[in-house]
């Protein structure tokens, strides 16, 4: 019996994405042995209190990040939909595109950290393993992962290289001219310069 399929999913607001993302992608398709991975950019994001860069400019960078990675899939689903994005619905229409198929979610530990919070949290933990990036944010320990301390057997944890990148301080410094180059792929800063994105907070 052939063996069913290992899908990923990593979603995010992607402003701007970064090279800590793609190291995640990288480790989580290597880790996991995922046969697909879709990277989905949020649409209408409920629980960010700011507004975000227009969804066309983020799905670009998006492209431009992570295009050239065997395996990935750029997935557009979020964006398309209309009103906010919940992170179960998307889950649910792809199992039911992918009947049988393995689902591996994977996040970040600060968003981890905040699963219980999440539309019907308990019902995406029972869809899908949640695969916790865990050095990226050594101030989080395990404890404080609520969720997993509920369902232990539906966590795992990714091992991944301290990179201590996040989008809030590639925003700054672009606001204050401070350089990039550093922090995200060289066509993703061109992109940003060419657009004039971020120059003020």
């Amino acid at each position: 019996m052939a063996q069913a399929p290992r899908i990923g999913v990593f979603g995010g607001a992607f402003d701007p994405p970064h090279l800590a993302h793609r190291a995640l992608l990288e480790t989580a398709l290597d880790e996991l042995k995922l046969d697909r991975l879709h990277v989905v950019p949020t649409g209408e994001a409920w629980h960010k209190p700011r507004q975000l860069t227009a969804a066309a400019h983020r799905l670009a960078m998006v492209q431009l990040a992570f295009g050239d990675v065997p395996k990935i899939c750029i997935d557009t689903r979020e964006i398309n939909r209309v009103g906010p994005s919940y992170t179960i619905d998307s889950l649910r229409q792809m199992a039911a595109e992918a009947a049988g198929a393995e689902w591996f979610l994977i996040m970040g530990a600060d968003q981890a950290a905040t699963l219980t919070s999440w539309h019907e949290w308990e019902a995406i933990v029972q869809l899908a393993i949640i695969c916790v990036a865990t050095r990226a944010h050594p101030s989080i320990t395990n404890d404080a992962i609520e969720a997993e301390r509920l369902f232990p057997e539906r966590f795992l944890h990714l091992s991944l290289p301290a990179l201590h990148i996040s989008a809030t301080q590639i925003r700054s410094n672009i606001a204050n001219g401070q350089p990039v180059q550093t922090l995200v792929s060289e066509p993703v800063a061109r992109y940003i310069a060419d657009h004039h994105l971020y120059l003020s907070h």
